[in-house]
């Protein structure tokens, strides 16, 4: 992976807002800091600037399917800076509601992920984009769903557990 790995002190938190297009909308001072780029850089842009070439279409296609379809979710996220380094987070990315019920912006809060964690996730990983790779999005979904039934449980209660 080229770059330098990024951290974050595990007390802070990483939160940003986005559009129902994926525009962001709000970040706060730590999101902003670690992105490298200045707030007026990522307002009004998609929030996939930050999007790493080596975090598999597959699991941002399964986070984007819940949240449009008002559930929330929790996934393991690499992501990259301006400056082309990059960190990983635990994000909870939660759909925003109006008082009608009608989705209206994301909403995302990120930690710092444990090591221990990590170590799962990036094998599985690795292993989604070689499927992505080979097959396109649909093959990386499909070997994300082999992974889960393999050890009988859903991505929840998967994620959940690390």
């Amino acid at each position: 992976m080229a770059g330098m790995e990024l951290t974050f002190d595990e007390k802070e938190f990483i939160v940003s807002k986005t559009d129902l297009a994926g525009k962001i909308i709000y970040g706060n001072e730590v999101f902003i800091s670690m992105s490298g780029y200045t707030e007026s850089e990522l307002l009004g842009k998609p929030h996939n600037i930050l999007r790493h070439p080596d975090m598999p279409a597959s699991v941002f296609k399964f986070l984007w399917d819940k949240i449009k379809n008002k559930e929330e979710v929790f996934a393991y996220v690499l992501n990259k800076t301006k400056q082309e380094n990059y960190y990983w987070v635990m994000a909870h990315v939660t759909p925003s509601m109006n008082d009608q019920n009608q989705l209206i912006a994301y909403h995302s809060v990120r930690r710092k992920p444990t090591h221990s964690a990590l170590d799962q996730i990036k094998p599985i990983y690795r292993s989604l984009l070689e499927a992505e790779r080979r097959g396109g999005i649909r093959a990386g979904e499909e070997a994300l769903g082999k992974f889960l039934n393999q050890r009988k449980v859903s991505y929840e209660e998967f994620i959940l557990s690390l």
